[in-house]
This record gives structure tokens, C-alpha cells and sequence, in this order.
């Protein structure tokens, strides 16, 4: 890790993190990228098994400059991982913001903000820090929800692995443009602009089992 000239923390650039378009788009800067993993939900790990590309979408959590990934003891990702050498992979995560719309068809694009890290994958198995890594899992979704709930039993233990990544070789890629109609094609007869995207949260709905009030780490939703 790096500092920019401002003294803002960043990560290294690599040859993998630099992209050949819009580089303009590009950051490493520590606090933009992780600003995006933690307002996402779901990643995609990717890796090699048998000899072919494989990706797959999982939950994931930040703890520092480190990312945990989550899946279960008989997933061929985390049976890779668990090797000294580890599992190299490229973890990947997406936010649309807004959907772009032309007057041509040419033009039409995605606002979106997006995370890319690479590196050698390993499996947690240091119970500490799998204690860790699933309370960070849990709370990533919904913040103060593992001090909520019963911790995982040893037989939930023995089904679940997490795998982790260290977030050295990294970068995020940003566009949140207008609209760019070409100067031919200003007075066609056709609509242009943004349609925003958004996430929103609806009111928590309790399973017809539960009796207690809404704790109060939920009582921020909707939102």
C-alpha cells in the first residue's frame, strides 16, 4: 500500500489493476474501494478448477484491508483454498447507480461503481479468526446483527468454510456520467437521460414464530 501525493492511503498499482480504457475511471485509493465493498451485498469469486474459468456469486465481508468470503466445506473453491499454497483468485463486486439512455443505441451505458481485487485465496481455519470473519459476515448485511443471534453450533461449524484475501492488488472503477449524445444527434426526436437505481430496504416482516419486538438494530429500516 501506497499514499497519494494528499497523503490519502492507497494500493499499489499493478499491471492487473490498470485498466487499458477509461483510465480516468480508475482508483486506488483505499477509502473509495472500500466505501464500495461495504455498501454491496453480494461478490463474485472467480477461479480456475479442472482447467476451465469458474465464477461464482457469494456473500463476502471487509475487516480491515482483508476480505472473507463464505461458502461450505464441500464447495470446490474453498477444498482449493485449503492448501499452504492457496487458490489464486479474482473477487469482483458491482453497484449500478444508474441506467444511461441515449439517442442512440450505440451510446447507451451503465453508471455503476465496481471493485476488483486479485490474489491467492487461503481458508480460514484459526478458530479465533473464523469467529472473526462470520460475525463480520453476518453484520456486514445487517450491522450489530451477530451479538443478536446464537453463534453457529459445532455441527454449522464443520459445514460452513470461509476463505480469505488479502486486498493488496486492487483497484475501483467509477462512471457516473450524463448522458453523452453525439452532436448529430441532438435534435432527434428521441428521450435522453438517467434513470437512477437504487437499493431500498422494506419494513422487516417477522416470521409468524417470532414473538419478541423489533430489536432495536432493525428499527432503522426502512431505508
Amino acid at each position: 500500500m501506497s499514499d497519494t501525493p494528499e497523503g490519502s492511503p492507497t494500493y499499489s498499482r499493478t499491471p492487473r489493476t490498470t485498466p487499458t480504457r477509461y483510465k480516468d475511471r480508475a482508483t486506488w485509493e483505499q477509502e473509495a474501494i472500500h466505501a464500495i465493498l461495504d455498501s454491496a451485498y453480494i461478490c463474485h469469486l472467480g477461479f480456475v478448477a479442472d482447467g476451465a474459468p469458474v465464477v461464482l456469486p457469494t456473500i463476502y465481508a471487509r475487516v480491515g484491508s482483508r476480505l472473507y468470503v463464505h461458502g461450505s466445506t464441500g464447495s470446490r473453491p474453498l477444498r482449493a483454498a485449503s492448501g499452504a499454497e492457496g487458490m489464486p483468485v479474482c473477487v469482483t463486486v458491482t453497484q449500478v447507480d444508474a441506467l444511461v439512455l441515449t439517442k442512440s443505441a450505440f451510446n447507451h451505458s451503465v453508471n455503476f461503481r465496481s471493485v476488483v481485487a486479485h490474489g491467492t485465496a487461503h481458508q480460514v481455519t484459526d478458530p479465533e479468526e473464523l469467529d472473526i470473519a462470520l460475525a463480520a459476515l453476518v453484520d456486514h448485511a445487517v450491522p450489530g446483527r451477530s451479538a443478536e443471534v446464537r453463534p453457529a453450533n459445532a455441527k454449522e461449524l464443520a459445514a460452513t468454510a470461509v476463505i480469505r484475501l488479502e486486498l493488496d492488488e486492487v483497484s475501483a472503477k467509477t462512471r457516473a456520467d450524463n448522458a453523452e449524445d453525439e452532436p448529430e444527434d441532438v435534435d432527434l426526436p428521441h428521450w435522453s437521460g438517467l434513470i437512477p437505481v437504487t437499493t431500498v430496504h422494506g419494513t422487516p416482516l417477522p416470521h409468524p414464530g417470532t414473538t419478541v419486538p423489533l430489536p432495536a438494530h432493525l428499527r432503522g429500516y426502512p431505508h
